[in-house]
């Protein structure tokens, strides 16, 4: 196959293949190209590439001639012009419904990484897992970078500093890596997640788990949260005031596929914080799991900073894009033969779990 690597958008700072899993990609018998400075802001250059047996090429070119492009973001429709092209990222097709139906229009084949069924075997093509860890890794650091407190205990000849006290909304990838982090830095931690089943991990990594009973069964969820209800809602409410009250550093996680993110934290619970409080907000791109979250700004509510960034692995954009150049490398594998040429096996779960669009239609359920 002819795989090209097109430069992302400029607020984006990762790109979906770094040199370093070139080679292997060419032993299969594909051919690499590179747009020219698609790697740049991840440290990587354009010899970087041809060293390691790439060709680089304006991006037009590199649209033109590959039979498979690989991006993160969405393209831009200038690159969309070949026929029979298959496209391979993180498109959110639940929420941008109207680009998938275009694409169907122009016959593009599809397929974005973040819809990948949630086993055993996709384990290795997860994107949305690699990308949380960074994720929940890095907003712990931010949250100290910024907070006002020490996270660890000290004790000096000048009196004793109390240790942060740190609530953590959600655990899945993002959430458990970031207990890891607060823990190692020393902060006393307390989880909240909807699904009991994650009680045995936090409490393995010394986390404190706030449990709230009657949850929704999310057990066919693929490992997502699922919408609870109205009484069950009201509870988690309360709970979740209480820990809030006494958290210095709030990490929020929670988002639940193609809807937008539940308001996890009101205006009310942020008033009953003490002043100089940090929430990070990883769930902002989706609405975000406080009221008054905006995307990519920190807001200060009544001295409580809350951060909205669900970008946060884009801020390690090296050690990103080299995990998720492994997912796409990973799921390469499955839509090529053994002579590197394009082979698509729809009766494979993986293939058809993700594929969008293919033959003019767009051919996901959920999407359509």
């Amino acid at each position: 196959m002819i795989i090209g690597v097109l430069q992302e958008p400029s607020f984006e700072t990762r790109v979906s293949l770094l040199p370093e899993a070139v080679p292997a990609l060419i032993k299969k018998g594909h051919t690499i190209l590179v747009a020219k400075g698609a790697g740049e802001k991840a440290a990587a250059s354009d010899d970087d590439y041809i060293k390691a047996g790439a060709q680089v090429q304006d991006a037009i070119t590199v649209a033109a001639a590959a039979e498979v492009l690989l991006t993160i973001h969405l393209p831009a429709d200038a690159f969309l012009q070949r026929n029979n092209l298959v496209l391979i990222g993180i498109y959110q097709p639940l929420f941008n419904v109207a680009a998938m139906q275009t694409w169907a229009q122009k016959n593009i084949c599809s397929f974005s990484l973040d819809m990948l069924p949630r086993t055993t075997r996709a384990q290795s093509m997860d994107v949305l897992s690699s990308q949380a860890n960074i994720a929940g890794y890095k907003a712990v650091l931010h949250a100290a970078n910024i907070s006002p407190r020490y996270f660890p205990m000290f004790m000096t000849a000048a009196g004793s500093i109390a240790p942060a006290k740190m609530l953590i909304l959600g655990a899945g990838v993002a959430g458990l890596q970031a207990v890891a982090t607060a823990r190692r830095l020393g902060a006393v931690v307390e989880v909240f997640d909807t699904r009991p089943a994650v009680k045995e991990e936090v409490m393995s990594l010394g986390a404190k788990f706030v449990e709230v009973e009657g949850a929704a069964d999310a057990s066919k969820a693929g490992g997502y949260a699922v919408e609870q209800t109205e009484d069950f809602m009201q509870r988690q409410k309360a709970k979740i005031a209480e820990s809030c009250a006494k958290a210095d550093i709030i990490i929020t996680t929670a988002q639940i596929p193609g809807k937008k993110a539940p308001v996890l934290i009101t205006n009310e619970m942020m008033a009953a914080m003490r002043k100089g409080s940090v929430i990070i907000d990883l769930a902002a791109a989706t609405g975000g799991n406080t009221e008054s979250t905006v995307n990519n700004e920190t807001v200060v509510y009544n001295g409580v900073s809350i951060v909205g960034n669900s970008a946060m692995a884009a801020t390690m954009p090296y050690d990103a894009s080299k995990m998720y150049g492994k997912n796409v490398a990973n799921f390469l594998a499955l839509i090529s033969d053994k002579e590197g040429k394009l082979h698509l096996n729809f009766e494979d779960d993986l293939v058809k779990g993700c594929c969008i669009t293919n033959g003019g239609a767009v051919v996901h359920e959920r999407v359509k």
